[in-house]
């Protein structure tokens, strides 16, 4: 379309919540936890690979539980290693079949887990992690939060099943920066658009912050979860044996550590950790999935939806828990409508874009 494109971000780097850089010791992590690239669309890595090479990754989760390291999601493994049995596939869903306590009406995370594998592994696994990750019961949360996680009767210990898992080869930065390395696009960082809107002329914004800030708040704000890092170098070459391990348990304040190495492939005689605590202050991560949030950010839906010449997407333009993939395909979606807009001369989209 040779279109002119400004883009602004507050935070002092490009890349959103994806940022990944080499830190003092000259190992690459993420800034703001670990980023897997994850997908079944061919048209969104075709995509990507534009900007990208890649190397294969399949993201493994260790679960601390009982004293024991097993794999999460649920498997065969990990009851078998829980329990102190050989389970065979079949036991393994007799098993979960026998523990399983039905919920006439799943409404909540808790009755999504309860549903599938009872009560016992519900506290292990499920309860804690989840109370500390978003500060309220899996009983006041929608089902949704839990519905995410697989349990499984195999050995299959990969924490995603998608035709397409890999990580960019040189990072999410070096991707990023050959995405904007175009001569009509122009870089802001350490710059809110609050403070220059007036300054700036567009034909169309595309606003990736939080939909209720663009509106001043007018119905109160939209509840988010934010995370806290800890981040540490050690003078080891490997911290522990997968890049996530989960500590479900209360009497940990984190929720889990990242090993970066694992992910990128690094050679380094250092490896950096980073420890997660979830806090209820903070930068917006993550929308809470509760109805009541949901019934809010539909009245700012609405506003969306009669502002002109702006499109709302992401996690934070849409209230709504996307992984990367998914943004990435909203974005296309985006480009796509824009573009036969501009041809047919008729007026840009200006909804906050359903994915």
């Amino acid at each position: 379309m040779n279109k002119r494109v400004l883009v602004i971000d507050r935070r002092p780097h490009i890349g959103g919540n994806a940022y990944d850089y080499y830190n003092e010791a000259g190992v690459l992590i993420h800034r703001y936890g670990p980023h897997i690239f994850h997908t079944n669309s061919q048209r969104i890595v075709d995509y990507l690979s534009r900007f990208t090479e890649w190397r294969p990754y399949e993201h493994r989760v260790l679960g601390q539980v009982d004293g024991h390291l097993v794999p999460i999601p649920i498997n065969r493994t990990t009851l078998s290693v829980l329990y102190g049995q050989n389970f065979t596939e079949e036991g393994a869903a007799r098993f979960l079949a026998e523990r399983a306590e039905p919920v006439a009406s799943i409404r909540t995370s808790e009755d999504v887990v309860v549903n599938q594998i009872g009560r016992e592994l519900y506290e292990k696994f499920f309860r804690g992690y989840t109370r500390k990750q978003w500060g309220l019961d899996p009983s006041q949360l929608d089902k949704s939060v839990t519905s995410r996680v697989p349990t499984r009767t195999n050995d299959d210990d990969r924490y995603f099943g998608d035709t397409f898992q890999m990580m960019p080869l040189h990072g999410y930065t070096r991707m990023f920066e050959r995405m904007l390395a175009h001569p009509n696009i122009k870089v802001m960082v350490n710059t809110d658009y609050r403070e220059i809107k007036e300054d700036i002329d567009y034909d169309h914004l595309i606003y990736c912050g939080p939909i209720d800030e663009f509106f001043d708040f007018r119905f109160g704000k939209l509840p988010y979860r934010s995370l806290r890092f800890r981040h540490e170098t050690l003078q080891q070459e490997q911290f522990q044996p997968v890049g996530v391990v989960n500590y479900p348990s209360e009497d940990v304040a984190y929720t889990r550590i990242s090993e970066y190495k694992h992910l990128t492939g690094q050679k380094h005689p250092c490896t950096s950790i980073t420890y997660e605590f979830p806090s209820a202050e903070g930068d917006p991560y993550y929308p809470i999935p509760r109805p009541e949030n949901a019934e809010l950010y539909k009245r700012y839906q609405a506003l969306a939806d009669q502002t002109p010449g702006v499109s709302f997407v992401g996690r934070l333009g849409t209230y709504k828990y996307y992984n990367m993939d998914q943004v990435v395909g909203q974005a296309l979606t985006l480009y796509k409508r824009l573009q036969e807009a501009a041809a047919s001369g008729a007026e840009p989209p200006r909804q906050a874009l359903r994915a």
